[in-house]
């Protein structure tokens, strides 16, 4: 069996959800240990420790650490990779910084945003926004990977007993230097995690509109609230509310899709939705190919209709 080294994404003090998924495909592959790089980072190496499947800990507690910055972390991984066939992190903006560098280090060729493991060193990945899976097969000794976390079945979080143990870091590389993060308050359920997301497109029309709209119905639902990068661009909710290839990538159990027209951009984000729900007034929008409901009508009729049914 391979040794599996994944690189853990934490606050500090609890795992993020990604990780969960990345363990889950390392798991796959050999015997996992989890990396848990922070600065005061007990309360993490504590829960990474509790993750099923998880066979070992290695916590590197250094202030260096403290923000995850990427030019500090990977050449902690690739001198721990000695050690390990494989080096597996989540791809969410932390590991696709990190990766790359370790590969680098390392001078192997990452497989990027693994949809499944078909074998010790293939995989298969989506190409062409997600429409069409290619299967990879690495000729490099030592293996970096990254997982696209909405593939993946999470691993329990609860369950395991690994033993903690601690390594020693690199410290700063001096390269780079954290300033400050500007952090997005929502009192919605996070996109990536949530069961259910609404999200709203260009014909929502300004940012008002998208509000009076689509916020009622998700606080109907207990949803997440998503957008198409046309209703980003044109100002009507911030950034992190994109759902798309250069947006977020979501799976939820259902995703409600208003004012959407389906790009292959935006359905490369969410077509692994459990139920896909549309609601659009062009019969012909692509959006229905993929819909396992669809409604075809006036948003602005519809919407207000459904939640005051709801």
């Amino acid at each position: 069996m391979a040794n599996v080294l994944v690189w853990v994404e934490h606050d500090n003090a609890s795992v993020k959800d990604a990780t969960l998924a990345a363990v889950t495909a390392a798991s796959q592959l050999g015997d996992v240990t989890a990396l848990v790089a922070g600065a005061g980072c007990d309360g993490a190496a504590a829960a990474a420790a509790q993750i099923a499947g998880v066979a070992k800990v290695l916590k590197a507690d250094d202030a260096a650490y403290a923000n995850a910055l990427a030019e500090n972390v990977a050449p902690l991984i690739s001198g721990l990779m000695a050690g390990y066939d494989a080096f597996v992190a989540p791809a969410t903006s932390n590991g696709k910084n990190i990766a790359p560098r370790v590969a680098a280090l390392l001078d192997v060729a990452q497989v990027s945003d693994i949809l499944s493991v078909e074998g010790p060193k293939t995989f298969t990945r989506p190409i062409y926004a997600g429409n069409a899976i290619a299967t990879v097969e690495s000729s490099d000794a030592k293996l970096v990977i990254t997982v696209r976390g909405t593939a993946f079945a999470k691993a329990e979080a609860t369950g395991g007993s690994a033993a903690v143990e601690a390594v020693g870091g690199t410290g700063d590389a001096g390269l780079s230097s954290f300033v400050g993060a500007e952090i997005a308050k929502n009192e919605r359920p996070e996109l990536t995690s949530a069961k259910i997301i609404v999200s709203g497109g260009r014909a929502l029309k300004d940012a008002d509109t998208f509000q009076q709209v689509i916020f009622p119905l998700a606080d109907k639902l207990g949803a997440a609230v998503g957008a198409s990068r046309a209703a980003v661009d044109a100002g009507y909710v911030p950034n992190d509310f994109q759902v798309g290839q250069t947006g977020k990538i979501v799976a939820p159990e259902v995703y409600i899709a208003v004012g959407i027209s389906g790009a292959i951009q935006h359905l490369a984000g969410m077509k692994d939705s459990k139920t896909i729900v549309a609601i659009n007034k062009d019969e012909d929008a692509p959006i229905f190919q993929v819909a396992d409901i669809g409604l075809v009508g006036d948003l602005f009729n519809v919407v207000p209709e459904l939640v005051g049914k709801l």
